[in-house]
């Protein structure tokens, strides 16, 4: 397809919540909703197989309205399958589908997916093709490049060969991915970060939507870039201090005050209730310890969380924690209830 004839994307900035493999499940993604009703939220990986050959995957792919809008993320390799698994997916309501390119781990490369698939990008270009039969949109998040090339020509190609497809929307993880030699911790690290790439790619393609990962760990983060991309994601430090996203919200003028903890608080209790005694604590708790990051008192919430048994419903343990929390009677407590 000829790009001069695209028609370019109109939508908005998005400050979106990285798709986190085992941290970004239904339960943390409402709670982030609570403290970002702006952002868009990503699921976990899923994989074809668990979709099409799972025993339930109503446990994959289920979420709550109030999670919206959120886009499911697939990882694989057949363009067929991901067929299937996009007619599966759009029947639960998903505002979007977006590719795997970007994951270095072992595990994946062995299941021929994740970054290693930008060796073939015109594989890339089928299988999103593939996910935008389903009728929803579809976008793709992707590395620099794999291992130690410095090539930024290279990137533009995949990105040039890709958008020759249905696709017009990259999700760009500033930096490598290294498929020897470094585990994916390693890989979100050490890899040369390069914000310059993503600026530069968005001004080659200015036809299509270009997102940026990556580093982005501050508002000042942030806002050094969020004139140059149409958006920005933002993955671990949501997760460690998720009041960074309000803040967020705050300095781009999508929220008119800060974050107040009690209605959190309120938002947590609700949907524990609605869970009742099928939620047991540590599925919702576990995903809490960064609620008061930076907070006088963190450290304290951080040893009450460490109390919670599998034994106690998600509801029994935040009343339990909420009264402990307003029974800690100095001043210090004030500030961490969000009174």
């Amino acid at each position: 397809m000829d790009q001069q004839t695209i028609t370019p994307v109109a939508k908005e900035k998005t400050l979106s919540v990285a798709p986190m493999l085992d941290w970004t499940d239904r339960h943390c993604r409402a709670f982030l909703r609570l403290l970002c009703p702006s952002c868009v939220l990503y699921t976990e990986m899923i994989t074809t197989p668990a979709i099409l050959r799972g025993r339930d995957p109503h446990r994959y792919l289920d979420f709550s309205g109030s999670e919206q809008p959120l886009i499911l993320q697939l990882g694989g390799d057949d363009p067929e399958s991901m067929a299937r698994a996009a007619a599966v997916a759009r029947e639960y309501g998903y505002s979007g589908l977006n590719l795997n390119v970007g994951c270095p781990s072992p595990r994946v490369q062995k299941g021929r997916f994740g970054a290693c698939l930008m060796r073939e990008p015109a594989l890339v270009r089928e299988l999103l093709d593939a996910l935008a039969g389903s009728g929803l949109p579809v976008s793709v998040k992707h590395r620099l490049g794999l291992d130690r090339e410095e090539d930024y020509e290279g990137l533009a190609r995949f990105v040039a060969t890709v958008s020759e497809g249905a696709c017009r929307h990259f999700v760009v993880h500033a930096r490598n991915a290294w498929l020897k030699g470094l585990n994916p911790a390693e890989n979100r690290e050490i890899p040369p970060l390069r914000w310059d790439w993503v600026r530069r790619l968005k001004g080659d393609f200015p036809q299509l939507r270009i997102e940026l990962n990556g580093g982005l760990r501050s508002v000042a983060d942030v806002l050094a870039v969020w004139e140059d991309v149409d958006g920005v994601m933002i993955g671990r430090a949501a997760y460690h201090s998720p009041q960074l996203l309000a803040e967020l919200e705050l300095a781009l003028g999508r929220r008119q005050e800060g974050v107040n903890l009690a209605e959190v608080w309120d938002g947590l209790l609700a949907y524990a209730a609605e869970w009742g005694d099928a939620l047991p604590a540590p599925r919702l708790t576990r995903h809490l310890h960064g609620l008061y990051y930076g907070h006088p008192g963190a450290k304290l919430w951080r040893r009450m969380l460490g109390t919670v048994t599998p034994a106690e419903t998600a509801l029994e343990a935040l009343h339990r924690l909420h009264t402990e929390l307003h029974g800690w009677r100095t001043a210090v407590a004030t500030e961490v209830v969000g009174e």
